[in-house]
């Protein structure tokens, strides 16, 4: 394990007696509570000093009550310093209001995302109003979580040059297909993302993407292909538990990347378990 505290960028608590979250239905083996119990036990024997909460797809019903419950999280366990919410941006300017009151909830909303992954339109994100919508973040000091899948990608490329003022962050790298060893034209879009200067990428999910039995040797061409392509300043560890759990445990998922990142000088590992973290979610 790192042998300095890191920052996990990427973690879900869920309760689906409080919450409904439809997409559970599908996925039996996690629809349970994950919450803080679980996660200290999971992550034992790894030092984590803070964490970022991401919205959990709930019910549209429950979404403006989701960062309340977080927060309320937050007081059992300080090590949740930030929390990224959903938000409907695609509805342009009438996300101002539904903005107004998220802002309210807890201050330790620092972004949103709006899943894109499940949506059978390729042109999605770049709609004029969901364009507009993710352009107004930037008036509420709001990054942008981007979870799509890999042949999403250039739609995402399109919105991040839409709005130069707003922070991006790319989920699980773009979820490219690593069961298939498919790196084109995943690696492509890629790079023309990270030409971009307001993003950065998650390294998060890849053995969710790999085939059941995946290696190490599976995920590194997807990893050194992020690393070459953002560099040291722009990429950022992420657990995504519990989904992660589906295809590996927590520690072996950080020992993998552990062992991806050996060749790397001290200080851009530090970068990449913590620093960048902070930075983009603005931890103090």
């Amino acid at each position: 394990m790192p042998n300095f505290p890191i920052v996990d960028s990427h973690v879900h608590l869920w309760d689906p007696s409080y919450f409904r979250l439809p997409w559970l239905d599908g996925a039996p083996a996690i629809d349970q509570p994950y919450g803080l119990k679980e996660y200290a036990a999971h992550t034992a024997g790894v030092n984590i000093e803070a964490m970022v909460y991401l919205e959990v797809d709930v019910a549209p019903h429950y979404a403006l009550m989701e960062p309340g419950w977080v927060a309320a999280r937050a007081q059992e366990d300080p090590r949740i310093k930030a929390i990224v919410a959903t938000a409907p941006v695609e509805f342009g300017e009438q996300t101002r209001a539904y903005l107004d009151a998220l802002v309210k909830t807890t201050p330790l909303v620092k972004g949103i995302r709006r899943l894109v992954q499940g949506e059978a339109d390729d042109h999605f994100q770049t709609q004029p109003r969901f364009i507009r919508g993710a352009q107004m973040l930037a008036e509420y000091g709001l990054s942008f979580d981007i979870c799509v899948k890999h042949w999403q990608l250039p739609a995402s490329i399109e919105l991040v040059k839409q709005c130069p003022g707003v922070n991006f962050i790319l989920d699980h790298i773009g979820k490219p297909n690593i069961a298939q060893r498919e790196l084109e034209p995943w690696r492509r879009n890629i790079f023309k993302l990270a030409e971009l200067p307001n993003v950065m990428c998650k390294v998060s999910g890849m053995a969710n993407e790999a085939s059941t039995h995946w290696t190490l040797e599976d995920l590194r061409p997807y990893f050194e292909t992020v690393y070459e392509a953002f560099g040291e300043d722009r990429v950022v560890f992420g657990g995504d538990w519990p989904v992660c759990t589906l295809a590996t445990t927590y520690a072996q998922w950080v020992q993998t990347l552990e062992t991806l990142t050996a060749s790397l000088s001290i200080q851009a590992q530090r970068k990449l378990w913590n620093e960048n973290a902070k930075r983009f979610y603005r931890i103090v």
